[in-house]
């Protein structure tokens, strides 16, 4: 017993709720209201299993628990396992009353019916009899979800079933002392607290503990050596039967690894860089729908997306499944079917719970979500890569497949949908976590994508983060440079730089698909303006590689980072996400002193693509300037182009004034071509 207590939520024991550590376990208690959404994902694809998930009437008062009930609106009686909701009414949260708990009986069954089950009450607070209702209340649920997947196994499923669910009430603190110092401890908020605490000064306690614990019978229980009794033992499940045994709570002892097609078939074509304008997010979206197609037999591999899928452009994959739907339909609705794999709700907490459920018990899936919006999960997000990171020490944690995000509409790319959303703050979060998990990838054209996708459904216990446009875009990269690109995760673009065998004048670097084209396009400026210029082009794709390798096992070493980037020539850094990200990731390096990074600075409105840049001065003339200016040796050789620089940008202004739309020299440039191209920068269609 004394082994026990230091073992509990001790220093150097096991925490006080379930974690990594316990075996069985999938579902961290703490932050509240993943429950159900935990439960449904890993019952999806597992015909077999039944998953009993408890919901504390505290849990039920938040957000994300209250939209799960409705997972049963896209759980398959067919194909999918059961889920059976406990809803746990004791009365109290930590120092108030909830809400669920004060209401009637008839209002409660009112509610859950219209959610769409059967609850099955078990209330009262002698232990004897409620074991016995409660053992009534599981068998008739039991028997319930057999015959609803019976039938549908049998005849298909046409209708969505009432699945039962219990509600069971019962006092708070049950079988604690009824009152410790006078004040009521069963049936109390108090019994969520240490009602009797104080041992040293209040000895009477001792004896309050010593009488509660013999309650229970313990000699009942052990036999006079303090083993649990034989005959007791043999009562518990045997092998896999064993709740902490279950495969499906060490998830990666039953994952299979996806069947992947080859991502090189769905490259884009590059005859030269930047002449070929394509949707990353749809290249993307293709290779996704042959990944459903190829692991159809294995139901092992699920998209999800907060009613964003067709608009990061994976419609494709609506060509080989449809959207998960159990709920009413009309002929007029499109691709709505029972057994569909993509999982749309407009949740981003139930996609996210979802997905981490699927993961947890052994399987695959993508998360797509509007870059702004990914917010709402942070602490989600949190939870699972502190989850992660614990798994990595427990030896016979097997690893399991990586969570994906997909972030598209992105903050450039928001123009038309204005200020609320635009925010590229997520990637900061995310770098908080331990190098040991979190990944961040910016790739600047649809190929590189690509490469980097195939790369994230192969990975292990990560957290892999993706960001890129869903817009027309240039493509830079023939399949094989991308290839060798994202492998090294930054690198010199030779096409784009002009000081093979000298030294550079100044370092043009960018990372993520529209400052990798502002750069360009302001090296292009430089050439016309300053054509004796030493420009070097760096993009960088891992955004974990500007770290030391002390700090993370993909950042560059600092004599690589040095020969990249020089010691002490000027870096002019166009950056995705808020600038400061940068100089924390390279805080350390020798030329940290000469980096000057442009990136998002908290200005938006609705307005046009390329204004976006401008109010941010991330755009091409921006940039060219701060090469102007920290270059003082160019002195009044760069009078011209200055004058150049702030005329474009008064051109950009009144013709936006007055078309509503970019102007042909930013809309038709083109690396390498001399005159503009016929383009448009219209975005109203971004939600086709």
């Amino acid at each position: 017993m004394k082994k026990l207590f230091k073992q509990f939520s001790f220093p150097g024991g096991i925490p006080s709720h379930v974690a990594p550590e316990t075996p069985g376990s999938i579902h961290e208690g703490g932050e509240l209201g993943y429950a159900l959404s935990h439960a449904f994902g890993a019952a999806y694809d597992n015909p077999g299993l039944v998953v009993a998930a408890v919901v504390g009437d505290g849990e039920a008062e938040t957000g994300p628990l209250a939209t799960s009930w409705h997972s049963n609106k896209f759980l398959n009686p067919a194909t999918d396992g059961a889920v059976l909701p406990i809803l746990h009414l004791n009365g109290y949260k930590i120092a108030n009353p909830c809400v669920l708990a004060r209401i009637s009986h008839e209002e409660l069954d009112q509610l859950f019916r219209g959610y769409g089950y059967t609850p099955i009450f078990v209330e009262g607070s002698e232990p004897a009899k409620m074991h016995q209702l409660m053992a009534a209340a599981l068998d008739e649920a039991c028997n319930a979800i057999q015959r609803i997947q019976s039938a549908a196994r049998r005849n298909g499923s046409a209708e969505r079933p009432r699945w039962p669910m219990i509600i069971l009430r019962s006092p708070k603190g049950w079988t604690c002392p009824k009152e410790i110092d006078g004040k009521r401890a069963e049936g109390s908020w108090r019994s969520h607290q240490v009602p009797m605490g104080e041992m040293h000064e209040k000895p009477g306690h001792i004896k309050i503990l010593q009488d509660w614990m013999k309650s229970y019978k313990p000699q009942e229980l052990f036999d006079k050596d303090g083993r649990f009794k034989p005959d007791l033992a043999e009562i518990a499940p045997k092998g896999e039967r064993r709740m902490s045994a279950n495969p499906h709570g060490n998830g990666g002892l039953l994952l299979r690894d996806l069947c992947l097609p080859d991502f090189r078939k769905y490259a884009v074509e590059v005859k030269k860089p930047g002449a070929t304008d394509a949707e990353a997010t749809r290249a993307m979206g293709k290779f996704l729908r042959d990944v459903m197609k190829l692991n159809m037999g294995s139901k092992n591999f699920r998209l999800f997306s907060p009613d964003e899928n067709n608009s990061n452009r994976w419609q494709d994959a609506l060509e080989v499944t449809n959207r998960a739907w159990m709920a009413e339909k009309f002929p007029y609705d499109d691709h709505l079917a029972p057994d569909g794999r993509v999982m749309e709700v407009l949740s981003e907490h139930q996609c996210q719970g979802w997905l981490e459920g699927y993961l947890l018990t052994g399987r695959h899936g993508f998360f797509s979500c509007y870059e702004a919006f990914i917010h709402i999960i942070d602490s989600m997000f949190n939870q699972h890569a502190k989850w992660l990171k614990v798994c990595n020490h427990i030896p016979w944690r097997r690893p399991i497949a990586s969570l994906n995000y997909l972030l598209s509409s992105h903050v450039w790319r928001q123009d038309h949908n204005g200020f609320s959303h635009q925010d590229p703050g997520f990637i900061d979060h995310v770098v908080n976590k331990k190098a040991e998990v979190v990944r961040v990838y910016l790739p600047p054209d649809a190929n590189c994508l690509l490469s980097v996708t195939d790369h994230c459904l192969r990975s292990r216990n990560y957290i892999n983060v993706v960001v890129a446009g869903k817009q027309p875009a240039p493509a830079w990269l023939t399949m094989d440079q991308a290839i060798k690109h994202c492998t090294a995760g930054v690198g010199i673009w030779e096409w784009a730089s002009n000081d093979k065998g000298v030294e550079p004048d100044v370092v043009m670097a960018c990372c993520g698909d529209v400052p990798t084209l502002e750069t360009l396009a302001a090296v292009d400026l430089l050439r016309r303006y300053l054509p004796e210029l030493k420009v070097r082009v760096i993009n960088v794709v891992n955004l974990m590689k500007l770290q030391p390798s002390s700090e993370h096992p993909h950042g560059l070493s600092n004599h690589d980072f040095d020969t990249l980037f020089t010691k002490d020539k000027p870096i002019v850094f166009a950056f995705h996400g808020y600038p400061w990200l940068i100089h924390r990731l390279t805080y350390r390096r020798t030329n940290h002193k000469s980096l000057h990074v442009r990136g998002y600075k908290e200005e938006g409105t609705t307005t046009t693509p390329f204004d976006m840049v401008v109010l941010n001065e991330m755009d091409r003339f921006h940039l060219v300037q701060d090469v102007i200016d920290r270059l003082p040796q160019l002195g009044s050789r760069a009078a011209y182009a200055k004058q150049a620089i702030r005329d474009a940008l008064i051109d950009h202004k009144n013709y936006i004034a007055e078309h509503g739309e970019d102007h042909p020299f930013v809309l038709g440039w083109k690396w390498g071509e001399k005159g503009p191209v016929a383009r448009r920068s219209s975005t109203e269609g971004d939600n086709v």
